[in-house]
């Protein structure tokens, strides 16, 4: 029996233990807002991807155009392209739950991307793939989806034995879900024994649904039977089902608790594939159907909203009678003729055929566009894509900047510990990474790609920068803090000025937000106040004969 979840249908999903994460991502998602209102207002904690998401970000709006055409220009390979798109919208996504991520101790507040489907077969090129993902994104709340092939099987070992974080997908059968969860436990194992920290690895197990009711339904009427027809619309929460008693039964192992013992995290299920196929079933019958504590349920838009509209979450939890009706009816379905384990090979080789395609579609958008962008631009030599090079150029010198300063502002408020000044420069670190955020959105809104290996310069060289001629080589004297006051007040009238730039180009360029610019130039002024204040304590404390302590 169900009970209705009247007045926030998704605020009681929440509260029933499920994660709900969203099915999708594009630039228009991040930049205009809408992810945003998700996150504060349908509780959506998570987001997955896949090729075939990525193909129709592409086609939404223009907000990709100006860095295809910048990337053309370049010369870049679609392939290069594609990783570069990708990988900065998931980035821009990962820093949007940052506070989700934060708030849940890393176990929501996530983002997933997918390695190329090709390699699917490829387990050592597979890990390399995961690996160059995990160190481009740069963010701890970052998915690599690899998929459930035999062969992904050892690559999702090696990549959790190097401590990176894995959405395991594609995954359609009870017995490839088994195997899954042995890599999972060996990747863990593996990880230990080389030193890395069990708590800082995180997985979900992506079990397929709505795709396991159209291939058995479509079976179950080639056989045009009663108990055929009986069977229909049922077999994905069935198999789904078991699959989560198989979770039980490997969490309830010695094997895993010795694994949790040493700090590591459950691999949680996460029902994919959710949204409904068949217009004759209801549209949330594969979230209602599967409200199972410590669960995940990553929803389609469509799917996310009907469930916010009319949801209804279950009034008990699965029992020992649901898991036996499920094993029935599965049983059933091989009496009536229907070979289940072909239908689950069947769906996998399907998915990525699937994925193939969508990814040799985004390709070949991302090559006519990045063809046409390049033509347009090659007409005149001064025109507008010679000013979006120097727009990029500028803009990632400043980010350059604000990494640097970041480390800077950190670094002096952790110099004030248990001083009247520690809580001021805290907030203004924080202050000062809320606007590297804000360049990095404004940069994306642009269609501008951080330059990483630049930024990581730019943190090395605010490193080697704490060598200044303070009189002490390695340690701290009385001019330091006021060297330090004096840099991070450049600092931040550097960045006063970047914003007064973008504030006078928003006058005709509408993707920047005139409103946002005013009031981070603001916020940078309040910043250029409050430190020329601690500027003027710390040169009087070290200049001033009066008070100044003794070298």
């Amino acid at each position: 029996m169900s009970v209705s979840a009247s007045s926030d249908p998704l605020a009681e999903l929440s509260a029933a233990g499920v994660s709900v994460w969203l099915d999708d991502l594009s630039r228009e998602l991040l930049a205009g807002g809408e992810l945003k209102e998700l996150i504060a207002d349908k509780h959506v904690v998570g987001v997955t991807t896949n090729p075939t998401i990525f193909a129709s970000a592409l086609s939404r709006g223009d907000r990709y155009n100006d860095q295809l055409a910048r990337l053309g220009a370049q010369g870049a390979q679609v392939d290069d392209a594609v990783f570069a798109l990708t990988t900065d919208d998931v980035r821009e996504g990962c820093r949007a739950f940052r506070e989700v991520y934060r708030s849940s101790g890393g176990v929501d507040g996530r983002v997933s991307i997918e390695v190329d489907p090709r390699l699917a077969r490829d387990a050592e090129a597979t890990v390399t793939q995961a690996v160059r993902l995990w160190e481009t994104v740069g963010e701890p709340n970052l998915f690599v989806k690899i998929p459930a092939t035999r062969e992904g099987l050892a690559a999702i070992t090696a990549a959790i034995a190097r401590g990176i974080s894995v959405n395991v997908t594609l995954i359609f059968s009870l017995d490839r879900y088994r195997k899954v969860m042995d890599a999972y436990q060996a990747g863990l194992e593996q990880a230990l024994e080389a030193g890395l920290d069990l708590s800082g690895i995180h997985s979900v197990a992506s079990f397929f649904v709505s795709r396991v009711d159209t291939e058995v339904d479509r079976r179950l009427d080639a056989l045009d039977s009663p108990q055929a027809h009986e069977l229909k619309g049922k077999s994905a929460v069935a198999n789904a089902r078991l699959a989560y008693q198989a979770y039980e039964q490997v969490v309830a192992e010695a094997r895993w608790q010795r694994l949790a013992a040493a700090g590591a995290n459950v691999q949680r299920p996460l029902w994919a594939s959710t949204g409904v196929k068949n217009p004759h079933y209801p549209d949330t019958m594969y979230v209602s159907d599967l409200v199972i504590a410590g669960t995940v349920n990553t929803m389609p838009g469509t799917t996310l909203t009907a469930f916010a509209d009319h949801g209804t979450v279950p009034g008990h939890a699965l029992t020992g009678e649901d898991y036996a009706a499920a094993a029935a009816h599965l049983a059933s379905l091989q009496d009536a003729g229907v070979d289940f384990a072909d239908v689950t090979a069947t769906l996998e080789r399907e998915g990525l055929e699937k994925f193939e395609a969508s990814w040799a579609e985004l390709g070949d958008s991302v090559d006519n566009a990045m063809r046409s962008g390049a033509r347009s631009g090659a007409g005149s030599a001064d025109g507008g894509s010679n000013s979006a090079g120097l727009l990029a150029i500028y803009l990632n010198d400043h980010y350059t900047g604000a990494t640097g300063g970041l480390e800077l502002f950190q670094r002096a408020a952790g110099a004030r510990k248990g001083e009247g000044e520690e809580a001021v420069l805290t907030d203004l670190a924080r202050q000062v990474e809320e606007d590297r955020d804000a360049l990095a959105q404004i940069m994306a809104d642009l269609g501008v790609s951080v330059d990483r290996t630049k930024a990581v310069l730019g943190w090395v060289a605010e490193k080697a920068g704490r060598l200044k001629t303070n009189g002490h080589l390695f340690s701290r004297s009385p001019l330091s803090d006021v060297l330090e006051a004096e840099a991070m007040f450049l600092g931040v009238q550097g960045k006063a000025a970047c914003w007064r730039s973008l504030r006078a180009l928003s006058e005709t360029d509408r993707r920047l937000d005139a409103a946002h610019l005013d009031i981070l130039l603001q916020r940078a002024e309040r910043q250029s106040t409050a430190l020329e204040e601690l500027r003027v304590a710390a040169a009087t404390r070290a200049l001033d004969p009066q008070t100044a302590p003794a070298s």
